[in-house]
């Protein structure tokens, strides 16, 4: 736990946060900051309307800092009760023997710093000189911009034409806003990459093309003077494919790959301290366990494609069961759990019911009915669930147990099993 007294840094015009890049939870906010924040969440500055990042989750950030490279985001920000963009350079510090911490520092830019007032109206590309044949050449697509202008684009390279399929003239007719899918809210944030440095770790927008269809790109824009016109130079860079990887990544290692339920792995991340919060349980909450009865006989009798076919029926037994805001997790085997957000006794002993009946319902070709023992658990302390939740299982293998030994040859029947481990 980090104990430092972080109070000097009050002392500093420019806001600063410090953030634990692994819980991505807020260590401490120097008085600057915490007047920018108002009453959002350091969260809340990450993904507002005017926020953009190279990376959206922190600890992905941490190889690039350690090599010193400059990163920059930018945070939605509260001034005079409108939002706004702030720009944010990304420092790494280790703080004695406590895990790594990311600073955000404000860039606070003077207002005669960025972008003047360009004569790019008059703007005329060179065809024989270096940049022409750099800009025109180049297979990266490449824009000038001129922030003066309301945005507008003065000049595409063939390579932006072809890949957002306009033709030189409508394109310089258009403005970047016209493109971003942010729209005039781009606006805020040019003004803020007017004025930064080169060098700093592109950032990620979506861009609409001439067919409507939408690209997610990587961006790096500066400020360049080019035959005496103040402009700004962007790179787009097409990361369409490297987004829709990334999103199957992500999801195969948050989900189950057999019924497509939310993993025990992912039961861990959303009840880490930093994530509760924002899904309504920092407050009471329940827990159901439940658990296939006899699933090994099913396995040894009818198949293992049968078991699936049993434990695919009740993930979407119980999604349909579950109500708005709650989360269904397959824990392993023939295990389950509902985490249900704000949920007091009798309305979870009711969810666990209509488990049951539901349950009752289900019918598998080639199969006997199935039945299912629910365990349930309210508590305040994620702690204590965690061990209760382990008290469940062993409590539900042991019934299932005497009930292979004492009920083999009875006929199946629906058993509702309520237990308080508390």
């Amino acid at each position: 736990m980090i104990t430092h007294n972080f109070n000097t840094l009050d002392l500093l015009t420019s806001p600063v946060w410090i953030v634990s890049p692994f819980e991505e939870q807020l260590i401490y906010a120097n008085s600057a900051a915490r007047l920018l924040m108002q009453d959002l969440t350091f969260s809340q500055l990450r993904t507002g309307p005017y926020s953009v990042s190279s990376q959206k989750e922190l600890p992905k950030y941490l190889s690039d800092l350690q090599n010193q490279h400059d990163i920059i985001e930018i945070l939605t920000v509260q001034r005079k009760e409108e939002e706004t963009a702030l720009s944010c350079r990304l420092v790494l510090r280790k703080l004695t023997e406590a895990e790594p911490v990311i600073i955000f520092e404000g860039i606070e830019a003077p207002a005669t710093l960025g972008l003047k007032a360009s004569r790019s109206a008059n703007y005329q590309r060179k065809k024989q000189d270096f940049y022409a044949r750099f800009f025109l050449t180049n297979s990266a697509p490449m824009l000038l911009i001129d922030p003066s202008r309301d945005g507008q684009i003065v000049d595409a390279n063939l390579a932006a034409l072809n890949f957002y399929g306009y033709n030189h003239e409508t394109m310089c007719q258009k403005h970047t806003w016209e493109i971003n899918m942010l729209g005039r809210r781009v606006m805020p944030i040019m003004h803020e990459i007017s004025h930064l440095p080169g060098g700093h770790k592109p950032l990620n927008f979506v861009h609409k093309l001439a067919d409507g269809s939408t690209r997610h790109v990587q961006t790096y824009a500066g400020p360049i003077e080019i035959y005496g016109d103040k402009l700004m130079l962007c790179i787009v860079h097409d990361i369409t494919e490297q987004k829709r990887l990334e999103e199957q990544l992500e999801h195969a290692a948050h989900h189950d790959a057999m019924t497509g339920l939310l993993n025990r792995r992912q039961f861990y991340h959303i009840t880490e301290p930093g994530q509760m919060q924002h899904l309504a349980i920092a407050q009471d909450y329940s827990l159901l366990l439940i658990d296939t009865d006899r699933f090994k006989h099913i396995n040894d009798l009818y198949g293992h494609s049968k078991g699936d076919e049993v434990l695919c029926a009740l993930a979407r037994t119980l999604e349909s069961c579950a109500r708005k805001g709650d989360l269904v997790f397959r824990w392993g085997g023939e295990e389950f759990v509902l985490l249900l957000p704000r949920t007091p006794l009798d309305t979870a002993l009711s969810l666990a019911e209509t488990i049951r009946v539901s349950v009752a319902k289900v019918s598998i070709s080639g199969l006997p009915r199935f039945t299912v023992s629910i365990g349930w658990r309210i508590t305040k302390e994620m702690k204590a669930s965690m061990n209760c939740l382990n008290a469940l299982m062993m409590l539900c293998i042991g019934r299932k147990m005497m009930d292979a030994t004492a009920c083999w040859r009875h006929k199946p029947r629906m058993r509702l099993e309520i237990n308080d481990c508390a």
